[in-house]
């Protein structure tokens, strides 16, 4: 099975450690990784995984990144929005697109406490999304 990884830039120090352990899981699974992605911020990876949805080669898509909360509420803003755009985008092309992003709400300190579990269950949704379809269809 293919899968192609999405990863944000930003809050670098989680999100690198989050793509490491993702392609450990994905070995494990025996998943390849055919596109590694990288975007500024969560908010974009919309467009990206949009991209990668159309490739006949990629039978889903794992999100990662860590929305980090700041004085405002934009890490809310952010997380909403691109949480709605990915659920739309899985429905529509009828392929798993799993949410590894972190947050919002979350100080830094638990972005940390939750690189791996996030990122080995966002791999792991994958298989078991694309299992369930492939059940459903036959």
């Amino acid at each position: 099975m293919n899968i192609a990884v999405v990863v944000s830039e930003f809050n670098e120090k989680v999100t690198s450690r989050m793509l490491s352990v993702a392609e450990e899981k994905a070995e494990k699974l025996k998943l390849k990784i055919k596109y590694t992605c990288s975007v500024p911020g969560a908010y974009d990876m919309p467009i990206i995984v949009n991209a990668l949805l159309q490739k006949k080669d990629v039978d889903g898509v794992v999100t990662l990144g860590a929305i980090i909360k700041g004085q405002t509420k934009h890490d809310e803003v952010i997380a909403h929005s691109t949480a709605k755009a990915l659920t739309d985008l899985s429905i529509k092309y009828e392929k798993p697109v799993s949410l590894g992003i972190t947050g919002p709400g979350m100080q830094e300190r638990h972005a940390y406490a939750r690189i791996r579990p996030v990122a080995e269950r966002a791999v792991e949704a994958i298989l078991k999304i694309t299992g369930e379809l492939d059940r459903i269809k036959k």
